[in-house]
């Protein structure tokens, strides 16, 4: 079987994470080639987190958001009222099944926008659609 066809075939099937699983495999030496069975579960976790990894970056796009901000680079401190633990609660976005909101308050320029940001890329990251607004923008919506 020419590989290069069925290449050729997994991209016209929109299967971009297949293709470059297979293409992975097949720069392995024989021997270190994995079995069929090992081969296909590559195959299809390939494919799975590509279509995974498209989705959070079409929503990252939508998101709208100011800065590109990851939680763990968010200060936390008692001066600033921001907890460890409090900050550990927000990282798996409960509260969003929860149907509950975060009302982030503070003085200017202490990072409250920054803070927004790492929480809605992170609600990104699981799937969530988010819209990040400013206070004057919200208010016209």
């Amino acid at each position: 079987m020419n590989t290069q066809i069925t290449l050729d075939q997994l991209k016209q099937l929109k299967l971009q994470g297949m293709a470059d699983a297979y293409q992975a495999v097949l720069s392995l030496p024989v021997q270190d080639q994995p079995s069929i069975h090992q081969f296909m579960a590559q195959l299809s976790e390939a494919e799975t987190q590509h279509r995974v990894h498209l989705k959070t970056q079409a929503y990252l796009k939508l998101s709208k958001l100011r800065y590109n901000a990851v939680l763990e680079q968010v200060y936390c401190n008692t001066a600033r009222n921001l907890t460890q633990e409090y900050l550990m609660a927000i990282v798996d976005c409960d509260f969003i099944e929860c149907s509950e909101n975060i009302l982030i308050t503070y003085a200017t320029g202490c990072g409250i926008s920054y803070l927004a940001c790492a929480i809605g890329r992170q609600a990104c990251s699981f799937g969530y659609k988010t819209l990040y607004l400013g206070m004057t923008r919200l208010f016209e919506k």
